[in-house]
């Protein structure tokens, strides 16, 4: 884990919504020495702490640890399956359908 990546997004994130340190630790129920911390890649933080964490921000816990997870096909697919679990059939093939469609122009361009 790079929690030094990790905290560079997390300080990008906070200043975008014109927090201080201070103020996104209080409203994640931190402190501030561990908040500072956290944003120079001294400290790991708990998961409980990286969900409320990444729901102040607004942001995902995917785009928070893109340096941490590797990009390989069945971490892919098993995205997609994430997306599409508790679809209907018809919204599943229809993303499908989607998907063929953008593949097709990728190919094209």
């Amino acid at each position: 884990m790079d929690y030094k990546k990790l905290g560079e997004r997390i300080r990008e994130e906070r200043l975008r919504l014109n927090l201080t340190q201070a103020q996104l630790a209080e409203a994640i129920d931190i402190s501030d020495t561990y908040m500072g911390a956290i944003e120079r890649g001294e400290r790991g933080l708990t998961l409980d702490t990286l969900v409320r964490l990444v729901n102040r921000l607004g942001i995902s816990i995917d785009y928070l640890l893109a340096d941490s997870v590797s990009d390989n096909d069945s971490n892919i697919i098993e995205q997609f399956r994430q997306i599409i679990d508790g679809h209907s059939l018809a919204q599943k093939q229809m993303a499908i359908h989607v998907l063929r469609t953008l593949f097709s122009h990728l190919e094209k361009g």
